[in-house]
């Protein structure tokens, strides 16, 4: 099955997130974090659905630098990067309609 979202390190992060044409869902996560795997496929999911908005995955114990400049404090944190800005965050294992409506929704029409 090919994958809708898309890999961010450190050294890839402001071409791939910062620098898009579409809003970005940036969930951040770890191999060893359980919220973290049940979410994935919720995650897959919307980026399937959702073609206006990029989803990526950054593994939090191989992007250190990402992970601090975000102050990501526990895992998975998903949030929202419009035009280089993050707008909107959510902390936890969510079910994907509060993705949609706690995150899509604030995008600027």
């Amino acid at each position: 099955m090919q994958s809708h979202m898309v890999k961010v390190d450190d050294a890839s992060f402001a071409a791939q997130v910062l620098a898009s044409d579409k809003p970005v869902l940036v969930n951040f996560w770890a191999v060893w974090c359980g919220p973290c795997k049940r979410m994935a496929p919720i995650l897959e999911e919307f980026a399937a659905e959702n073609a206006q908005v990029t989803v990526a995955r950054v593994n939090i114990d191989e992007n250190p630098i990402t992970t601090a400049q975000y102050g990501v404090m526990g895992v998975p944190t998903t949030m929202l990067v419009t035009s280089g800005k993050e707008i909107a965050r959510i902390t936890g294992a969510v079910p994907k309609s509060m993705l949609r409506d706690n995150l899509v929704a604030r995008i600027p029409k």
